[in-house]
């Protein structure tokens, strides 16, 4: 009974270190073009993330063209791709397993800071899996909650970076009033 719950343990502690590992979160300056590159270990893994202009509101003008995002994978193809946009959520399941390739282009010579978050998300087969027949179902749900979680706290970093963009924004149009 007591190697049962050692293996029990040992595979846990191996989800949760698996999902501590494939957690990205940083803040980018794009004056031209920036690029982050991030391993994806197997194919059909799922890679998730958002990003953020955080102080777009302050230096935009009607005309800003906005930032362009592109995801390219290992092969070098366009996996995912936005143009023009302040910040967006994506996800997409991996083609390949390899580096892959996530480029914000800025347009204008005004440096932009971005709120960038990504996550590689894996959730075993059988065959990843030890092969007692009590634990694959308990470990299939629990990397299934980990992938649930983790789609919780990307959306509150999404909210939260929104959030200090809109609080940047809504100080300038404010102090400027105060001054006159």
């Amino acid at each position: 009974m007591e190697k049962r719950w050692g293996k029990k343990w040992a595979l846990i502690c191996l989800f949760l270190f698996n999902w501590a590992r494939n957690v990205s979160s940083l803040s980018v300056t794009v004056s031209d073009m920036e690029c982050v590159y991030e391993y994806v270990l197997y194919e059909g893994d799922t890679i998730s993330g958002n990003f953020v202009v955080v102080d777009h509101d302050i230096f935009w003008s009607s005309d800003h063209p906005g930032i362009d995002f592109t995801v390219t994978s290992p092969g070098g193809n366009t996996v995912h791709s936005l143009k023009g946009t302040s910040g967006d959520k994506f996800e997409f399941k991996a083609p390949r397993s390899g580096m892959y390739k996530f480029c914000f282009h800025n347009p204008y010579s005004t440096p932009e800071t971005i709120a960038f978050y990504i996550h590689v998300g894996h959730i075993p087969t059988d065959h990843d899996l030890a092969k007692d027949e009590h634990l694959n179902p308990i470990n299939v749900k629990i990397a299934e909650l980990r992938e649930a979680l983790e789609s919780v706290t990307a959306e509150q970093k999404y909210l939260k970076a929104r959030d200090t963009r809109h609080r940047h924004s809504k100080l300038l149009p404010f102090s400027a009033f105060a001054l006159s």
